[in-house]
């Protein structure tokens, strides 16, 4: 049957899908708008489903915060390309926003809640997205943070690393400037006390290992790896670490004996996820030869 422009035009803005893939919908339910939008939402869950298998490695952190609470989340798209589309941009930040406001439990319940702003549940928004931008999107992971008798800070650098800091005892500005030094450091954990006991022994025995061929006594490299160590721990942990605006003094006299750090969590986009090495030229080759 033949499909009218406009009413192409109207079941792209109320869906937000491609020319084709709306004037297909349209074809498939004999020019019926609203059967045609259920189309949209269905081949959006089945190619969802199909492109979940893919590697999303890029995206982008966003924070949301509001009176001493504050929500870290992290949406991946396939390409930095895409995580740089507005359509992406406005998904990544309502998510975080509806983080915020309903504190969801994991990620299953987060996907069930109302997008912030929308008119649908955030899975079917991200099944939607999916079938706008035509890669696999996912929500990572969130965390909140909130306190009622201290401060949190946070702080995005770009896109790509977000910080919140959880303090008692000190300022808003000091949260600030910590989460902002921790987004710099990346420190492995707060103080010494919660270094793990493996971590430390892994780096005593590189030590160990590099100062065996020096010919020093062994008391005289005891002491030697003794101030390694000290060096190692202070440089993993936020208290030891120097101050990135001010390198002569530690986060820890920074605080003072008033402050405490409760907690800090630091998202980098697509850390721990291994990215897939893709050789353009062969798979160039390989679609001309399957041509």
């Amino acid at each position: 049957m033949q499909i009218s422009a406009a009413a192409v035009k109207e079941l792209r803005e109320r869906s937000g899908a491609g020319m084709m893939e709306c004037k297909n919908a349209l074809v498939a339910t004999e020019g019926d708008i609203e059967a045609a939008l259920e189309h949209l939402r269905k081949s959006g869950a089945a190619k969802a489903a199909k492109k979940a298998g893919r590697i999303a490695a890029e995206g982008s952190v966003v924070i949301a915060e509001s009176a001493g609470v504050a929500a870290l989340v992290e949406v991946n798209s396939e390409t930095d390309f895409s995580a740089n589309d507005d359509n992406f941009i406005a998904f990544a930040q309502a998510v975080a926003r509806t983080v915020l406001s309903t504190r969801p439990t994991d990620l299953d319940a987060l996907g069930a809640v109302m997008l912030d702003g929308g008119t649908e549940s955030v899975e079917t928004a991200r099944q939607q997205l999916i079938l706008k931008i035509g890669e696999n999107i996912s929500i990572r992971r969130f965390e909140i943070r909130a306190t009622t008798v201290g401060v949190v800070g946070a702080y995005r650098h770009g896109k790509r690393i977000g910080v919140l800091v959880e303090l008692e005892g000190a300022s808003a500005d000091v949260a600030k400037d910590l989460a902002m030094h921790i987004a710099a450091s990346n420190p492995v954990c707060i103080a010494e006390s919660d270094v793990p006991a493996a971590l430390i022994e892994k780096e005593r025995e590189i030590f160990l290992a590099q100062a065996a061929t020096s010919g020093k006594p062994a008391d005289i490299i005891e002491k030697m790896i003794g101030g390694q160590i000290r060096k190692f721990v202070g440089g993993i942990t936020l208290l030891g670490q120097p101050f990135v605006k001010d390198p002569d003094t530690t986060v820890g006299k920074l605080l003072g004996k008033d402050g405490i750090v409760r907690s800090f969590i630091r998202y980098e986009v697509g850390e721990g996820i291994e990215k897939k090495e893709v050789n353009f030229a062969e798979e160039v080759a390989a679609q001309a030869r399957g041509a």
